[in-house]
């Protein structure tokens, strides 16, 4: 593989990781217990726990310490101020059950996303330029 491409592979799984990392940090708080289903909240912080721990041996693999490093750049960042303006919109509307539904559907959504390029990525061996 070539650097490029090794490159483009840690930060695609870096970038998932950590959306990985932030929804489970999301879904481990008291007021996600208030609003939605008990037994769903820790299927998905389960299932969001075991994949982060696959993310980050991919991570490991990949790239290893210099990969650290790139968890503090570029779409890393964005992707934190992403989740900080989704607790802001909780905190805002006091935790409602509507906005942890909104919240709920938006977070389907992204996992969903990142579950395809994640997919993509080992279907193409980290290529992600693949057809």
């Amino acid at each position: 593989m070539a650097e490029g491409d090794q490159l483009q592979e840690v930060r695609t799984i870096s970038v998932l990781h950590e959306m990985l990392q932030q929804s489970f940090s999301l879904f481990h708080t008291e007021c996600s217990f208030a609003a939605l289903d008990t037994t769903l909240v820790e299927q998905l912080r389960t299932g969001l726990h075991e994949q982060m721990e696959d993310f980050h041996a991919c991570l490991g693999q990949v790239m290893g310490e210099e990969a650290s490093a790139l968890g503090r750049m570029g779409p890393t960042l964005a992707l934190n101020r992403y989740f900080h303006g989704i607790h802001v919109y909780l905190k805002e509307e006091e935790y409602s059950d509507c906005a942890w539904d909104i919240i709920r559907v938006e977070i389907i959504r992204a996992l969903s996303s990142s579950s395809s390029l994640y997919k993509r990525l080992k279907k193409t061996d980290g290529d992600l330029n693949s057809p």
